[in-house]
């Protein structure tokens, strides 16, 4: 664990300063027991789902999946995890197949999401696969949510040390999803205030706001659940181009 202190430190200040973060390191060190417990919790939980829910639930929706459009289940994308380290995020594919995914982002009514995709997409049903990302170690259940290096690099370059939610594995949700903040962000003050919520968590990670963290969400997606109308025109998350405008300080 020290190691990866260690290397969070130049990662995030560069080697010239790396000496100068005794306030973070010492902070880092004294949360080594909870990142500990989370790895752990994290095993346990994503173990029992695989075996206990997932071993059925996933051929079901890959049922549904592929009566519902032709190609892949799964859409695989590589993001940025701990310490900006690449992996591969998995999630239920939502779209019809097409050549723009990395690319070009959804948008409002975007003629590429598949009618079921709206709804895995309202209810974040399509981020489950993500649970085998938490097994392996790339990703845990609570943390910031990984982006695409694209994204990453962008917004390193608009707010100060943005670099800081890279310290923690990236979660399944996080303290900016359960504060409104889903999806791809929509203009610059988005990508401010995403920051401050995970830079928030992390100032202030501890074993008992992971669970806060985990029951909202769950309230959250009984709610989308609860509000599906099959045939209502409700849109799903939404996304836009992001424009970039000047940098601006975190603090």
């Amino acid at each position: 664990m020290t190691t990866a202190i260690k290397k969070g430190l130049l990662f995030l200040h560069g080697r010239d300063q790396a000496k100068k973060t005794s306030d973070l390191r010492n902070h880092l060190l004294q949360h080594q027991f909870f990142f500990a417990l989370k790895r752990a919790f994290d095993f346990l939980v994503s173990s029992l789902l695989i075996i206990f829910i997932f071993s059925w639930l996933f051929p079901l929706m890959a049922l549904l999946i592929k009566l519902d459009s032709s190609g892949p289940i799964f859409f695989i994308q590589k993001r940025a995890g701990f310490l900006g380290r690449p992996f591969m995020c998995l999630k239920f594919r939502t779209m019809y197949a097409n050549n723009l995914s990395d690319e070009m982002q959804a948008t409002h009514n975007d003629p590429r999401i598949t009618r079921l995709g709206k709804i895995m997409r309202l209810t974040s049903l399509d981020e489950l696969p993500q649970f085998f990302n938490v097994w392996l170690g790339q990703m845990s259940i609570v943390g910031p949510r990984p982006h695409m290096y694209k994204d990453n690099e962008n917004f390193s370059q608009l707010v100060t040390n943005y670099r800081l939610r890279s310290l923690v594995k990236p979660g399944i949700t996080g303290m900016a999803q359960v504060k409104g903040y889903r999806g791809p962000a929509k203009d610059f003050y988005q990508v401010f205030h995403r920051y401050q919520f995970d830079a928030f968590y992390f100032r202030n990670m501890g074993f008992s706001l992971d669970m806060k963290i985990v029951r909202l969400t769950a309230i959250q997606m009984l709610r989308s659940l609860a509000a599906i109308k099959w045939q209502s025109d409700s849109a799903p998350r939404e996304m836009t181009q992001f424009v970039f405008p000047k940098t601006a300080s975190s603090k």
